[in-house]
């Protein structure tokens, strides 16, 4: 009788963890003194989202007037960042609601982070359809509260108002999807903590968890039921911000191909911006077993799989527009590919079709730096896709006369910068004090892709 060793499949974690490794090698950065280059990192943020506060401060208190809008190009600026930002949320759901119902293991190594960045794009997006109004004082009208004032509702027919119950929804879904997910690992933080604030404040959040089965039974129902409810939401969210847009009747806009469009393009950037900070947490938290090239492979593909669909939808429209024979939708489109623009729109389909086609060569998504540099472009072109097709159907619109050459101010651009203050401080905070890797989950993956012996006869 001799016994042989058989893999099935390569490991999902690297390095022969056991689990109290696992413990500790996700913990330990928590334990440790903040290093220097996390100071820095936090400084520079925390300046932007003050730029950011100060800039949102001073348009309020003027008026919209200090953006570039006027009669014509009313949206530009916010809206743009506005649709950016939601899309970069998708990602996180993806992740963990959508690849956890098909039991994609390999989720288990990212979908913490990206469930975090999830809701601080949400957060940062929030800020612009508020600010947009021009009276943010007055943002509680959306809520479902009673009308003492008498029959004076929101107007139900807005794009705003559909956008304030999707982001709402969304919201609070993901929060919970998110809180229920980190209960474990909470609940290991009190138990490690030696400081009595930290113990205190974890085992407040850590809601009484005790590791008992009928504590993971309920919590396993629990994470099922809202991993369900999560899922639809990735589709209707972008849908519902996308017919903002295609319930006009503005050239370039009234489209039935928006809502995939719009979802597709969302997950796309979602995905390269996950993986941008992916692999940075990785090398400077030393998550290198954790997350594996193969986590990067994979994300890759989802990448390549996204921009394909994207790259379509381009194509797609521009094959509408001459087929319908309507000379204002014509002209919207060679706008854009033409016009004042030009630049912006062949950065856009330079950014998220022909870059990302490198991703077909392993050896490229095997090359980190690559992928890193790749992710960086893809999301500049995402942004660039919003801007061009708020902006081009805007600012040539049926009558010449009301042509208008949009270039966004300082006050548009700070505000830009301070929401991705926003964005960078939570997260390097919650790198700080919160596992950047779901313990709990990982253990439930150490043994998938080990060899298991088998025995043989000789």
């Amino acid at each position: 009788m001799a016994e042989a060793a058989i893999a099935l499949r390569p490991p999902l974690i690297e390095g022969d963890k056991s689990i109290a490794q696992v413990t500790h090698d996700v913990c330990a950065p928590m334990e440790a003194r903040p290093t220097a280059l996390w100071w820095v990192a936090l400084l520079i943020s925390f300046s932007f989202l003050l730029l950011g506060a100060a800039a949102i401060a001073y348009q309020i208190s003027v008026g919209v007037g200090t953006w570039g809008l006027n009669r014509t190009v009313g949206w530009a600026f916010d809206i743009t960042n506005f649709v950016f930002w939601i899309g970069i949320g998708h990602a996180g759901t993806l992740i963990s609601a959508i690849l956890f119902l098909f039991r994609q293991r390999w989720r288990t190594s990212v979908n913490r982070a990206a469930e975090a960045m999830t809701i601080f794009a949400v957060m940062c997006a929030g800020i612009f359809p508020v600010i947009h109004t021009g009276r943010p004082w007055f943002a509680y009208w959306m809520f479902p509260y009673p009308n003492t004032r008498g029959s004076l509702w929101v107007n139900f027919r807005s794009p705003l108002v559909w956008d304030f119950f999707a982001i709402s929804t969304y919201f609070t879904v993901s929060a919970m999807f998110w809180f229920i997910g980190m209960l474990p690992d909470l609940a290991t933080i009190r138990d490690r903590a030696t400081a009595k604030w930290r113990r205190r404040l974890a085992g407040l959040f850590s809601l009484g968890w005790n590791g008992s089965y009928r504590a993971w039974q309920r919590y396993e129902v629990v994470y099922l039921m809202l991993a369900g409810l999560g899922t639809p939401l990735v589709i209707s969210v972008h849908t519902i911000v996308s017919w903002d847009f295609a319930t006009a009747v503005l050239p370039g806009w009234h489209a039935t191909i928006f809502p995939p469009y719009f979802v597709a393009g969302a997950i796309f950037s979602g995905m390269a911006m996950v993986l941008t900070l992916m692999i940075i947490a990785r090398k400077l938290m030393r998550l290198e077993d954790y997350i594996t090239l193969r986590h990067i492979d994979r994300m890759c593909k989802l990448v390549i799989t996204t921009s394909g669909i994207v790259g379509l939808a381009y194509g797609t429209e521009f094959f509408t527009a001459l087929y319908s024979g309507s000379s204002y939708e014509q002209f919207v489109f060679l706008n854009r590919a033409l016009g004042p623009l030009f630049w912006g729109y062949w950065t856009m389909v330079g950014c998220n079709v022909f870059v990302p086609q490198l991703l077909w060569f392993r050896r490229v998504r095997a090359y980190v730096p690559a992928v890193f540099a790749i992710c960086i472009l893809v999301n500049v072109g995402m942004w660039f896709e919003r801007f061009i097709i708020i902006v081009t159907s805007l600012s040539r619109d049926f009558i010449p006369a009301n042509w208008f050459h949009y270039a966004p101010t300082r006050v548009e651009v700070a505000t830009l910068l301070g929401s991705f203050g926003l964005f960078f401080t939570l997260f390097l905070l919650f790198c700080r004090f919160i596992p950047v890797i779901a313990v709990a989950e990982v253990k439930g993956v150490l043994k998938y892709g080990k060899p298991r012996l088998e025995s043989a006869h000789e």
